[in-house]
């Protein structure tokens, strides 16, 4: 079982950028795809991020597309999520998630194991 840890959360203004980091237990985590997705007050969680496996392939929502980047170190068990231009409406916990297959995905249905979420707070 892959246990996940996300860090570098926290408070910046509008048009600043954040790295969030997500740590992954265990000898698997190269063979899986990896998501971030996103939850704000009120609202159902959405879909942020996903990378495959292998690095090589990385999809996108079309609110965050051209902003944010996801990214691997299989060897460093780390998947990243750079976020730049943040807008107040990207306010939201985060969560990394671990899909259940190579390649990563939309739906949170395909993911097996989630991290605890780091708030990300932009300031208008």
């Amino acid at each position: 079982q892959v246990q996940l840890v996300e860090s570098g959360g926290g408070l910046v203004q509008a048009g600043g950028s954040l790295r969030l980091s997500c740590v992954a237990s265990g000898r698997t985590f190269s063979i899986y795809g990896m998501g971030w997705f996103r939850q704000a007050p009120g609202k159902e969680r959405e879909f942020v991020a996903a990378i495959k496996w292998t690095g090589g392939g990385t999809d996108y929502a079309g609110s965050v597309k051209g902003r944010f980047t996801i990214s691997r170190d299989n060897a460093k068990n780390t998947v990243y999520l750079q976020m730049n231009s943040l807008k107040p409406e990207d306010t939201a916990v985060y969560y990394c998630a671990k899909s259940l297959y190579g390649s990563g995905g939309t739906r949170s249905q395909t993911y097996d194991q989630w991290g605890q979420g780091t708030q990300v707070t932009v300031s208008s």
